[in-house]
């Protein structure tokens, strides 16, 4: 399974539109932070990173994984199983997270796995069912 990434969703960039907009599609128990340094990955939920503020290099899929840049106003979609970090990053740069069906994340180090879950029911940016 692939990560979706949308770019610049949203010219509002507080963290209020995100959390809204991904809780009216079914992505809740959000938060507000940055992403590790460090691969890590989740084999319980896939999770949704919306930035708010700044920009950060993102790699997707461990040490050999592509790197994506996500400025303000980016939302990634990041599958169960595959490890992402921050390889670097503005000073600024903050996201708000959530997971569909307001699942609670494991955490795991390493280069992930293949996608041990099934997909999202539906898009936490369109809505649009998968």
């Amino acid at each position: 399974m692939r990560p979706v990434l949308h770019r610049a969703v949203s010219a509002d960039l507080v963290p209020e539109w995100f959390e809204d907009r991904f809780a009216a599609n079914g992505w809740t128990g959000t938060w507000r932070n940055g992403v590790f340094d460090w691969h890590h990955y989740h084999r319980t939920t896939h999770e949704v990173l919306g930035c708010y503020a700044g920009w950060a290099d993102i790699q997707l899929g461990g040490e050999r994984g592509e790197t994506h840049r996500i400025e303000a106003g980016d939302v990634v979609v990041i599958p169960a199983g595959l490890a992402h970090k921050r390889r670097e990053g503005s000073d600024d740069f903050r996201v708000v997270g959530a997971y569909p069906g307001g699942g609670s994340p494991d955490m795991n180090r390493g280069e992930g796995e293949p996608c041990p879950i099934s997909k999202w029911a539906r898009d936490p940016v369109t809505g649009a069912e998968t």
